[in-house]
């Protein structure tokens, strides 16, 4: 199985040439999940129909919006049984961004069986970090009510907007509890590359450090693919993971982050 993330930068830059970058590198990868961060829907326009096969089932988030048709979604080959929702707009800090978790339901084929993909999205702003962990917290809450009623893997991608030594990532890291609980997500990118900084909001990048109205000083990585551990590692093993759309096609990069892919198998 692969699945994908990347933050699409709504339709910022020149979105007719990085469209056609993202549609011809997914084209390629062939994920068979993919959960976008800032994606763009209004009643005209669909920027993840833009850029995925036909054949994808796709989901929007529909609560915590701010009106201007950036949202979370989620594309999977596979169909999606039903989608549940997470508004994690927490007061007057985090109301200028569409924070949510989108937690979808799949019908993955045997042998893997059933999914639970989730799309988390919290609040951007670095000095959140505590409207972070509330949010993450929610989000892991949420999906252990969803798996004690139908048991099932659990793959959690996201612009999570925090470092790895943040206490939102350590949490899910198994490194930490937070809010009287604590839960235990394998990091993709820490099984596959230990150690190495594997930055996506990269300094590299000109349409970080060029356009982006989120400009920052240093590298950071803080986009993620995790998979839920049990009490003996993840239920799916990590077998690759790699960062997405790192490098431009033509002169053309695709979004202000790289996404993050990775392959994962029945242990």
């Amino acid at each position: 199985m692969r699945v994908a993330t990347l933050n699409l930068w709504s339709v910022g830059g020149a979105w007719n040439g990085r469209r056609k970058v993202l549609a011809e590198g997914f084209r390629i990868l062939q994920p068979d999940l993919i959960g976008f961060q800032e994606a763009y829907k209004t009643a005209d326009r669909d920027t993840v129909r833009e850029i995925v096969d036909p054949e994808y089932h796709v989901v929007h988030q529909t609560t915590g919006l701010i009106g201007d048709g950036n949202c979370a979604a989620i594309a999977s080959r596979w169909p999606v049984k039903s989608v549940h929702e997470l508004d994690q707009q927490l007061g007057e800090r985090t109301a200028d961004f569409p924070a949510t978790t989108l937690l979808a339901e799949v019908d993955a084929p045997a042998p893997i069986g059933p999914l639970l993909f989730v799309n988390h999205l919290p609040s951007w702003k670095p000095q959140l970090e505590h409207e972070r962990e509330l949010q993450t917290v929610a989000a892991a809450r949420r999906v252990e009510e969803l798996v004690a009623e139908r048991p099932a893997h659990v793959v959690l991608v996201g612009d999570l907007d925090a470092v790895p030594e943040a206490a939102s990532i350590r949490f899910l890291s198994g490194l930490q509890s937070l809010g009287g609980t604590s839960v235990s997500y394998r990091d993709a990118w820490e099984t596959a590359h230990p150690g190495e900084s594997g930055h996506t909001f990269a300094l590299r990048n000109p349409l970080m450090t060029e356009e982006s109205d989120v400009v920052q000083e240093v590298g950071r990585r803080i986009d993620y693919v995790f998979v839920r551990a049990g009490d003996h590692g993840p239920s799916l093993e990590i077998s690759g993971c790699e960062l997405l759309f790192a490098e431009p096609v033509n002169g053309v990069w695709a979004s202000d982050h790289f996404g993050v892919v990775a392959e994962l198998a029945l242990p």
